[in-house]
């Protein structure tokens, strides 16, 4: 990898590892893997069930978490 790549590659990491959308992918991952053990251990349902349910509704939390967090550090941390 050349100086160049590896300024660029650094400059993107040091810009996505301070945003909002790092954070909410981050939760969302643990937020998979906490919804698909919750819902096999409390449902019993299978386990390719519980994988579609915990991937399609932490991803739609995810998409909300990041909407409430620019939300939130725009306007509610200002006061």
């Amino acid at each position: 990898m050349s100086e160049i790549d590896k300024g660029f590659f650094n400059a993107i990491k040091k810009q996505l590892i301070g945003s909002s959308i790092a954070r909410a992918i981050v939760y969302t991952i643990g937020h998979i893997i906490i919804a698909a053990t919750c819902n096999v251990i409390i449902t019993g349902s299978t386990l390719e069930l519980a994988a579609v349910d915990a991937i399609i509704e932490p991803l739609i939390n995810g998409v909300w978490y990041y909407f409430l967090d620019k939300f939130w550090a725009s306007k509610i941390t200002k006061y």
